[in-house]
């Protein structure tokens, strides 16, 4: 007879984390600003749909999903114009609502009844979000508040990389700091500390500190964090919280005798194909600013240089979590971490299950 899983309950086993899809009634990021210039369309992917991002000549951006009613071909290959976005091969051309608004060759057509669906877009902290769940549902769905990413005093990292795994093998990555050891080419020997975890019906967050046992701070999180000291007293220590509010996660890191974080994250994890075995990572990480504020900018270098080295490290073990469910098909992981526990099953009861074909 096969054990129940530590992370479900009443002993029966619960829909496979891994075959959980995200909720789509969310605000997701797409594609950061700066990618995309007015009169330009790109072509871009959410949970196995293609959507067309579209910078008009004039107006705001949009985004309708990627084909043409007439013959379906993707509208990302047309010309962007004043107001909205033509298809490449009859120039039937559409507006930011997803309705055609001109058919060259037939004018008198009834061309409301060619549309598209169109996506509610929005642009804030240097990336564009869309909204691709039930429109019913939108005035119910807050906009994530990224407050210190309108913050002079913090400097900001985008982060914008794909990583082929599932999105909860990412939420998981970052709420266990006790995968610190993964990192010790880098960051030398890390004791971390459990101080406690809180749950709530769409969110959980965990707390921690961290000792060095071995090794010397390393140039980029001394540049990030200041120096830190060997031993941290309880009465004066640093202080992290990681928290997965579905489906955002951010962490906080706070040096000891500080009133305001020195690190601020957030991240979302937008899945890409069908069967979500991959996403586009997307977040800001905000780097508070020395008194001396130039001493951060002649630091970036280090700060990247180190930060790209941590990434590179959780995007390998993270694709290799996934490599080994593909081939066991299932999920046979045996946590024992509360806060992981507890993870689980805030993303597995918000998610959806997706459909096996």
């Amino acid at each position: 007879m096969e054990a129940a899983h530590p992370d479900t309950k009443n002993g029966q086993k619960n829909t496979d984390l891994r075959k959980t899809g995200i909720d789509p009634n969310f605000w997701y990021p797409i594609v950061r600003s700066s990618e995309i210039k007015a009169g330009k369309a790109l072509d871009i992917e959410f949970a196995g749909t293609s959507i067309v991002v579209v910078r008009p000549k004039a107006g705001a951006v949009f985004a309708l999903e990627n084909k043409c009613a007439h013959r379906q071909v993707p509208l990302h290959v047309g010309t962007v114009s004043n107001n909205g976005i033509k298809c490449g091969y009859h120039g039937w051309e559409y507006d930011a609502n997803g309705n055609c608004i001109d058919i060259p060759y037939l004018s008198r057509c009834k061309k409301q009844k060619n549309r598209v669906r169109s996506f509610p877009t929005k642009e804030a902290y240097g990336l564009i979000f869309i909204y691709p769940g039930d429109t019913s549902k939108i005035e119910k769905v807050f906009f994530p508040e990224v407050n210190n990413a309108n913050n002079n005093d913090y400097k900001i990292r985008y982060l914008n990389r794909r990583v082929d795994c599932h999105y909860s093998f990412m939420h998981e990555n970052l709420m266990d700091m006790n995968h610190q050891f993964l990192h010790r080419r880098l960051m030398g020997g890390i004791k971390t500390i459990f101080l406690g975890t809180r749950e709530g019906a769409n969110w959980v967050e965990t707390d921690y500190t961290f000792k060095r046992n071995s090794g010397k701070q390393p140039l980029g999180e001394k540049f990030m964090l200041g120096k830190r000291p060997a031993a941290i007293e309880k009465t004066d220590r640093d202080f992290m919280t990681i928290r997965t509010e579905y489906p955002y996660q951010t962490l906080k890191f706070w040096t000891a005798g500080s009133s305001e974080p020195a690190l601020d994250l957030w991240n979302v994890y937008v899945p890409l194909g069908k069967n979500q075995n991959s996403n586009h990572t997307f977040g800001l990480m905000m780097i508070k600013r020395p008194s001396i504020k130039l001493l951060l900018e002649v630091a970036w270098p280090f700060i990247i240089w180190f930060t790209n080295g941590i990434f590179a490290e959780d995007k390998w073990i993270c694709q290799l979590e996934q490599e080994a469910f593909d081939r066991q098909g299932e999920d046979q992981n045996q946590e024992i971490f509360p806060a992981i526990i507890n993870l689980r099953r805030v993303l597995r009861n918000n998610g959806i299950p997706l459909r096996e074909d």
